[in-house]
C-alpha cells in the first residue's frame, strides 16, 4: 500500500494511519485508493479483531478532498468532455464507508485535528470516536458548491437528529470538539497529549473483547436505526443466537462463575 495510508496489524489490533501531514491529511487520489485498501483489508482479515483509524500531525485528521489535485481533474475533464473526476464517491470513498461500517469488528477514530468533508465522514463511519479537545469538525461540501458523501447525509443525522443535522451540513462552520461532544458526535474527549494513549487503549481493549458480539451489536444497531420493533425484535433473536453459539460467550459464563476475568478468543 502507498506511504499516503500507513497499516499495520498486532495482536488483533489493526491500525490505519492517514498520513498526509504535510496537506493536513488531505485526500488525493493516491490515499483514498490506500485508505480503500486498507480498509478493506482489515474487514477481511480474520486475524483483525479490531480497527484504530487516526492521522499523522497534529493539525488534522482529514480535511476531505484534496481540492489542489481536484481542481487540476475538473480542468482535464472539462477538456476531455468527461466526468471521471466524481466518480471518486462511488470508486473509493462509498467502498471506504462500507468497508468501515460493514465489517464484523469495531472501529475507533482517533481524532486529533480538522475532520472535514469527507474526514468528517470517515470519522462518523467508526463506531467509537476518541477525540483531542482541540479537535473541529466541519461538513464543508456546501461550501464548495457539493452535497454529502462519504455516508455522512446517513450517518450524521442518525447522530444528531435530521434537523442539526441539516443546520451544518446547509450552513457549514467549523464546530468545537466541546460542542461536538456536546450533540453526541465525540464519545471521549481528551487532551491531545493523552490522544494517542486513550484511542489505542480504548481499540486494544476492544480487540481483546468478544468479537463475536461486538459484530452483532453493530448489525443490530444498523438494522434498528431503519426498520421497525417488530423487525428489530426479530433481528435481536437471530443476533443472540448466533453470539450464544460463540466460544467467547462460554468462556464469559466461565469466568462469571469462576469469578475470573475472560480471555476471549475472538470467536
Amino acid at each position: 500500500m502507498a506511504d499516503t495510508v500507513l497499516y499495520e496489524v498486532s495482536d488483533g489490533l489493526a491500525t490505519i494511519t492517514i498520513n498526509r501531514p504535510e496537506a493536513m491529511n488531505a485526500m488525493n487520489v493516491a490515499a483514498k485508493v490506500a485508505l480503500r485498501d486498507a480498509a478493506e483489508a482489515a474487514a477481511a482479515d480474520g486475524a483483525v479483531r479490531a480497527v484504530l483509524l487516526t492521522a499523522a500531525g497534529e493539525r488534522a485528521f482529514c480535511v476531505g478532498q484534496d481540492l489542489k489535485e481536484h481542481v487540476g481533474l475538473l480542468l482535464q475533464d472539462q477538456e476531455s468532455g468527461t466526468r471521471n473526476t466524481m466518480n471518486t464517491v462511488r470508486d473509493h470513498y462509498n467502498p471506504i464507508v462500507r468497508a468501515l461500517t460493514g465489517m464484523a469488528k469495531p472501529v475507533v477514530a482517533a481524532v486529533n485535528g480538522v475532520a472535514a468533508g469527507a474526514g468528517f465522514g470517515f470519522a462518523l463511519a467508526a463506531d467509537y470516536r476518541v477525540v483531542a479537545d482541540t479537535a473541529s469538525f466541519n461538513t464543508a461540501f456546501a461550501g464548495v458548491a457539493l452535497t454529502a458523501d462519504s455516508g455522512m447525509s446517513w450517518t450524521l443525522p442518525r447522530l444528531i437528529g435530521p434537523s442539526r443535522a441539516a443546520d451544518l451540513l446547509l450552513f457549514p462552520r467549523s464546530i468545537s470538539a466541546q460542542e461536538a461532544y456536546e450533540l453526541g458526535i465525540v464519545n471521549r474527549l481528551v487532551a491531545p497529549e493523552a490522544l494517542a494513549e486513550e484511542a489505542a487503549k480504548v481499540a486494544r481493549t476492544l480487540a481483546e473483547g468478544p468479537t463475536v458480539a461486538y459484530a452483532a451489536l453493530k448489525e443490530s444497531l444498523a438494522y434498528g436505526a431503519d426498520h421497525s420493533l417488530a423487525e428489530a425484535l426479530e433481528k435481536e433473536d437471530e443476533l443472540q443466537t448466533r453470539a450464544g453459539a460463540s466460544a467467547d460467550h462460554t468462556i464469559a459464563v466461565q469466568a462469571f462463575i469462576a469469578k475470573e476475568k475472560p480471555k476471549y478468543l475472538g470467536r
